[in-house]
């Protein structure tokens, strides 16, 4: 008899690792020299927008929190960052007992943001809070990207549903992340299950032409399809000859047929002859659902054409050619020799940042439209205790963790949902052309109320 065989390890949970060397160097050192201690505050944001936008949308907090709550070093990270000698014993006993007790604020998931928002604010010892440095750039990096590009598609359709299609062309568990951020940003549903088990999201799908080529003819096709999966299914009708296909798909599913797929060719055109085509046939509720490499350009140039919902894939997975928002993760503020928050940042010509810790608000118009952005410095009591008197002003940061304790609220399924949401209401305060696509500057101006002393 042969011995079982062992099964795989389970992947670790732990995201301790999923961040850079020099995180835990910088540690070390800070832990030898007495530094490791001080009271600081990071913060993060963008310097800028990718060229040509006009507003990005935050996404991927609820994911951050998440990821918080397993960021431990346990037995196995311990191990190895001692056999790789990345850091010394005094560290990793140091490392052993890791658990992040300070507080996060930052913009609610899927508010939309602008140069210098800052989006999240961490506060904390240094030693807690710059360990969280990479893992949460990484998060709200890819995911606010993904999240952007799918507000300018969901934008450019008005109104008809866009459906994320992209996990062939990402990472597989990025595909999950990006599935997620393109619900946030406003997409309809997904075609990945993972993402639809793990946050509660709408799954779609049907048959690729796979399923058309492994029956003797197209007819086959479509029957054995519609007796399985009800008359409501989507049949693709691209194939071979789309007319001729539209044809048998009514013959097969009746005029309640649910929709027919778009896949190839000149998907305005024909859009307009399928939607004739089938008017003809009586089919006049069979929607038509439109795929093959959309982006927002596309999708707008389809706004005239009978086309009633979207499958997007590379395109919003990639950020729709700016898969990264350039965000950065920054001491603003740390503790001096006499125990005061003192402001501290970076002079560079080219990366200029403004110290101390800020409020963020959006100050709006009569007509109740976003007008500009504002920074809210002084002293760090005064920020502290800062909330809009002005009825003009939305204040834009809400608590996330508090001591150590991360409000629920921001994670799981409903925290998707509040999300997308948030994005609604945030994107409908944007000023008149925000949401265009013709490149321009950033939609309203970012602009500093100092409180002082």
């Amino acid at each position: 008899m042969h011995a079982p065989e062992a099964s795989a390890p389970r992947p670790d949970p732990s995201t301790a690792l999923l961040t850079d060397r020099y995180e835990l160097t910088m540690l070390q050192a800070a832990l030898a020299d007495g530094t490791a201690d001080r009271r600081c505050v990071f913060e993060v944001f963008t310097r800028r927008l990718p060229a040509g936008r006009r507003y990005g949308v935050l996404a991927g907090t609820g994911r951050v929190l998440e990821a918080l709550a397993d960021f431990r070093f346990g037995p196995d990270q311990l191990t190895w960052l001692a056999e790789a000698r990345v850091v010394d014993e005094a560290t990793l006993a140091y490392l052993a007992d890791y658990r992040f007790t300070g507080s996060i604020v930052g913009y609610a998931e899927g508010e939309v943001f602008f140069p210098h928002s800052p989006v999240l604010v961490v506060e904390g010892t240094f030693a807690e809070a710059v360990l969280l440095e990479t893992l949460v750039l990484s998060v709200l990096n890819y995911d606010s990207a993904v999240a952007s590009a799918a507000s300018r598609m969901t934008s450019a359709a008005i109104g008809r549903p866009c459906l994320e299609m992209g996990s062939r062309r990402a990472h597989e568990h990025a595909a999950v992340a990006a599935a997620r951020a393109a619900v946030v940003g406003g997409f309809a549903g997904t075609s990945n299950l993972e993402a639809g088990r793990r946050y509660g999201l709408a799954t779609i799908g049907t048959a690729a032409h796979a399923f058309t080529l492994l029956h003797d003819d197209e007819e086959s096709a479509f029957a054995s399809q519609i007796a399985s999966l009800g008359t409501g299914t989507t049949l693709l009708v691209d194939t071979y000859d789309v007319h001729a296909a539209v044809e048998r798909a009514v013959a097969a599913g009746g005029t309640g047929l649910g929709a027919v797929r778009l896949d190839s060719g000149d998907l305005g055109a024909l859009a307009q002859e399928v939607r004739v085509q089938l008017d003809a046939l009586g089919a006049t509720d069979t929607s038509i659902v439109v795929t093959s490499d959309l982006d927002e350009y596309a999708i707008a140039a389809l706004a005239v054409a009978p086309v009633d919902s979207y499958g997007v894939g590379t395109s919003v997975v990639t950020g729709s050619g700016a898969p990264t928002c350039g965000m950065v993760y920054k001491l603003v503020a740390r503790e001096g020799r006499d125990g005061t928050l003192e402001p501290v940042a970076k002079a560079s010509r080219s990366k200029v940042g403004t110290g101390g810790r800020k409020a963020a608000a959006r100050r709006l118009g009569g007509d109740g439209r976003a007008v500009a952005e504002v920074l809210v410095t002084g002293s760090d009591a005064a920020v502290r205790g800062w909330s809009p008197a002005d009825p003009e002003l939305r204040a834009l940061h809400v608590p996330l963790v508090t001591a150590g304790t991360v409000d629920t609220r921001w994670t799981g399924p409903a925290a998707v949902e509040r999300a997308a949401e948030r994005h609604r209401h945030s994107r409908e305060e944007l000023p008149r052309g925000a949401r265009r696509l013709s490149a321009d500057e950033a939609a309203v101006p970012t602009t500093t109320l100092d409180l002082g002393a």
